[in-house]
């Protein structure tokens, strides 16, 4: 699929043209205060948007993403991915009301599966994951829109229910994305989203399949997917000490194979990588210290490097110049180890 440019929320496609994208995506291995820091200098140089996910028992995305609102002036404040299964869609939108109220006109919100590892610990069913997505977006397009809703669906149920703000009482055209890497999830977010945000650890190469299926979904209900955004969260170790960083990726990369061998397969992950690791891992639902141990040991640098942008400077630009090539409109960067200014201005537009 020959892509065009994504939306760009707040600017248009010809400006981004001009000036690359790129975005700062958070978690909680930095100290909430020094997060706050990094996204005021990603600000200061050029970064069009920080995401903060809410998938982890950690640290609450939206306190976060609050922070950051109030400690900025242009940039976009990404809430995502925020899973349906713990959050209500009236507490969604009420939170990305909150933030728009901080930040007006530069809020995004994106809905993902959730990891199943996650549920598992906290007694959540992840059932019917598509259609808990489908019906949340749903729901959570309309409150925004400030409509009363009453919906009866398989996951979701209200009735008769609306936003009430006091400030603001108008429509919030928030932009609703879904995070995705499954091509099924991918086709859902051609169909309903406003724009997909691509998850970590996929290879550039993996994004010819992911973006047809977005054409797909797109297509049948005769929208365009090329006009969709396009964001894409890509691991990045950086330092100046290539085997330090590669070696900083691996645990990541290792965990990426025991939970997920069949995506890891569809990103070229080799065979005998798969196997080494299923063997290890077995059929834990949680993986042990010892066992993540074991399964980095298997993992070589070559594979590292498949799924991240890890090593020197030089070579995490021309990484994350493969994704941009491969269709990545907004290469959203997710870094390890505590150098976060190093892959702030590795990756700055200005």
């Amino acid at each position: 699929m020959n892509r065009e440019p994504g939306a760009v929320f707040g600017g248009d496609a010809d400006s981004s043209s001009v000036v690359p994208r790129v975005a700062l995506y958070l978690q909680d291995t930095h100290d909430l205060r020094q997060c706050i820091d990094h996204v005021q200098y990603a600000e200061s140089r050029g970064f069009e948007a920080v995401w903060q996910s809410d998938s982890r028992f950690a640290r609450d995305s939206f306190v976060a993403l609050g922070a950051y609102a109030a400690a900025t002036k242009r940039i976009r404040i990404g809430a995502g991915v925020v899973n349906p299964w713990t959050r209500h869609p009236a507490q969604i939108a009420a939170a990305l009301l909150t933030l728009d109220d901080l930040a007006p006109g530069r809020v995004i919100g994106a809905l993902g599966a959730w990891d199943e590892q996650y549920a598992f610990r906290a007694g959540i069913g992840h059932t019917r994951p598509l259609l808990a997505l489908r019906e949340t977006l749903t729901v959570l397009r309309d409150l925004l829109a400030l409509k009363r809703v009453s919906y009866n669906g398989s996951v979701v149920h209200v009735s008769d229910l609306a936003l009430d703000p006091r400030q603001r009482p108008e429509a919030r055209p928030i932009p609703l994305y879904l995070g995705a890497a499954g091509l099924k999830t991918l086709a859902l977010a051609g169909e309903i989203a406003d724009g997909v945000l691509l998850d970590q650890l996929l290879a550039p190469g993996y994004n010819t399949q992911a973006l047809a299926a977005l054409d797909r979904g797109a297509r049948a209900v005769g929208r365009q997917a090329t006009r969709l955004d396009c964001a894409q969260v890509i691991v990045v170790s950086v330092d100046k000490d290539r085997s330090k960083a590669i070696s900083l990726a691996r645990r990541l990369v290792a965990q990426a194979i025991a939970r997920q061998p069949a995506l890891m397969r569809a990103n070229g992950v080799p065979e005998d990588v798969l196997a080494e690791v299923a063997h290890i891992v077995g059929e834990a639902p949680v993986l042990s210290e010892g066992q993540i141990a074991q399964a980095m040991i298997t993992v070589p640098d070559a594979v590292v490097q498949l799924i991240t942008a890890a090593g020197e400077p030089a070579e995490v630009r021309a990484r994350i110049a493969d994704y941009r090539a491969a269709g990545c409109d907004c290469p959203v960067l997710f870094p390890l180890g505590a150098d976060v200014r190093l892959l702030i201005d590795t990756a700055a537009v200005r």
